[in-house]
This record gives C-alpha cells, sequence and structure tokens, in this order.
C-alpha cells in the first residue's frame, strides 16, 4: 500500500510539473504600457480544432472557449488599453473567446480567478468585440498567443492549427 501511495505521488508530482498544455507568459512593452498574457498551450496532436461540434471539433463554432487549457487566460495591464470603443483600464482581467467560422467575439471579463472549464460570469463581461479570423497555410501545432506590431496598429494575435485572429489596441 506505502509503495502504491508512492507511486501515485511521483506520478502527480510529474503531471503537475509537466503538464499536457504548459502554462506560457507573453509580453509586451511599449513606452510606458506594460502588457501580459498568462495562458496554457495545448497542442493540436491530429485533432480538429476549430469547426462544428457534429464534426467532433476539439473547439466548436458558437461555444465558449476558455483560449487556451488548463486555467483561464489572463491579460495584464499598467495602462488603459483601447479596443475598438471600449476601454480596458489598468489591471488584470479575464479572456475569453466564442470562436466562429469567420469572426470571433472577444470577451474582457473582471474575474481573474477561475479554472476556466465553466464559462465566467457574465455579469462580469466588461465587453465583448467582433474581430475576423483568417486562415493561414502553415498549421501551428501548438496553440500560440503573441503581439504583432505592424504600421497601422498594434496586435494581440491567436493562432493555432490554419487559423489566425488579431485584436487590435492602442
Amino acid at each position: 500500500l506505502l509503495l502504491v501511495l508512492a507511486l501515485f505521488l511521483i506520478y502527480a508530482a510529474y503531471v503537475i510539473t509537466n503538464p499536457a498544455s504548459p502554462l506560457d507568459t507573453v509580453s509586451y512593452s511599449e513606452d510606458d504600457k506594460e502588457i501580459s498574457i498568462t495562458y496554457s498551450r495545448p497542442y493540436k496532436k491530429g485533432r480538429l480544432i476549430f469547426g462544428k461540434e457534429s464534426e467532433s471539433a476539439l473547439v466548436p463554432f458558437d461555444q465558449y472557449w476558455r483560449t487556451g487549457a488548463n486555467r483561464h487566460t489572463v491579460i495584464n495591464t499598467n495602462s488603459d488599453l483601447n479596443f475598438e470603443d471600449n476601454v480596458l483600464s489598468i489591471g488584470e482581467y479575464s479572456l475569453y473567446t466564442t470562436p466562429g467560422l469567420n469572426t470571433w467575439n472577444i470577451t474582457f471579463n473582471s474575474t481573474n480567478a477561475y479554472f476556466g472549464i465553466s464559462r465566467p460570469d457574465s455579469e462580469k463581461d466588461l465587453f465583448t468585440i467582433t474581430v475576423p479570423s483568417n486562415q493561414i497555410d502553415e498549421s501551428i501545432e501548438q496553440f500560440t498567443i503573441d503581439f504583432v506590431i505592424d504600421s497601422l496598429s498594434s496586435n494581440i494575435r491567436f493562432r493555432w492549427d490554419t487559423t489566425e485572429v488579431k485584436i487590435p489596441f492602442n
């Protein structure tokens, strides 16, 4: 019995320190503006990622997605950010999405302490914006969030499988 308990504890420690979807943080810094996004990064592993629920997609269209795996995705900013006509004030927030075939809804929520399996309380949603999704030629194996700056805007970019979403901010 002691051996079984010891093996279980070793296995549990291994799973905790080597998750299938590792936690990552990406950062953006320009002038006095600092933004970080912390999220879990699942792998494709040959699965259909985005699609219809009837096709057994991992992330079905038009349904809540925690935007990663395991825990919720958190955005932290030291200055006010503008997303379309909405202002995200200084602080830490959760971010979740509702992917669609051609557009995604990106929701910022004042809750920042939940595991992520269930949708956060919609009464704590600050605002939702809709952005286009694009198909890309290269298949991205692991869900990736990064920042992309071009001549017109700064963007938070999501990429996984052959889908790319850019969320402009300033």
